[in-house]
């Protein structure tokens, strides 16, 4: 069974190195993706055996299926974010699993985020995320610009953990996850999907995180602050869908209906967002 690797990347070279490490541990052939970083990364990338390759930033979708052309044939795909790693006790786990020929379109895989903030460091949640994915069904197109966009599919589970660099600041957590609700109303505006009542989500996903998936028991106030923050996003993604049927952000709108996802992130990027 042969299984291909992959990173995005842009200036990562604080992370990237360790990142690669277990991708080149578990796969036959790895490529990382950099979208034009100018901090050295691609150097570090090529020094450690991947293939780099270097596009334009236009969304996750497009990088993704880059990233997929860019590779040989392979059974199936695995691939990290820049800012997550694997330990060896999962590198041998997916060593075992490749062994014993899997069948499962899908495969979803523990992510610990992890949280740096107020000189704490503390295992904020732990979520299910697939990363294994057969070829065959590992399909991502440009319109798909968040990480929500691989399409739901029954999945098994593999306990091969990742370590994820979820949160060194609440600041700069709070400005990502707002970006990212803006863009994903972009997106679910184009799809016609259904808005929710905004006034329960961020209480729910507060209650998740902070309580179901212990955050507030192992960060304390820390955690409390960041799962207000993360929280945040679910009802900001409902309140911008809304701003948008509402003739809201017009300009953002246009980007996504004529493909031009790579102004779209640059004109998100530049708007002051609600904090």
């Amino acid at each position: 069974m042969r299984l291909a690797g992959y990173v995005i990347h842009g200036n990562n070279q604080d992370t990237l190195p360790r990142c690669l490490e277990g991708l080149l541990a578990v796969c036959d052939e790895v490529v990382a993706l950099d979208s034009l970083s100018t901090d050295g990364s691609t150097e570090i990338a090529r020094r450690m055996g991947a293939r780099s390759v270097s596009v334009a930033w236009t969304g996750y979708g497009a990088a993704r299926a880059a990233a997929i052309q860019a590779l040989g044939p392979s059974d199936y795909v695995f691939f990290l974010d820049s800012d997550e790693h694997l330990g060896e006790e999962a590198i041998q786990t997916l060593r075992t699993w490749k062994e014993r020929q899997p069948q499962e379109a899908v495969y979803r895989l523990p992510r610990h985020d992890w949280a740096e903030v107020d000189g704490q460091r503390f295992r904020y949640r732990t979520e299910w995320r697939a990363r294994l994915i057969r070829r065959d069904v590992a399909v991502w197109r440009p319109e798909m610009i968040v990480h929500e966009a691989l399409p739901r599919m029954r999945a098994g589970r593999l306990s091969a953990p990742i370590e994820h660099r979820f949160a060194t600041s609440v600041s700069l957590r709070s400005a990502k996850e707002h970006r990212y609700a803006l863009l994903w109303a972009v997106m679910a505006l184009a799809e016609g999907r259904k808005s929710k009542p905004t006034v329960f989500q961020r209480p729910a996903h507060l209650f998740r995180d902070g309580v179901l998936h212990g955050a507030l028991w192992r960060g304390g106030w820390a955690a409390l602050k960041l799962a207000w923050v993360v929280a945040g996003y679910h009802a900001a993604k409902y309140r911008y869908l809304r701003d948008l049927r509402r003739g809201g952000y017009p300009e953002l709108v246009r980007a996504f209906q004529e493909r031009r996802y790579g102004e779209l992130f640059q004109q998100v990027r530049t708007l002051e967002l609600e904090p």
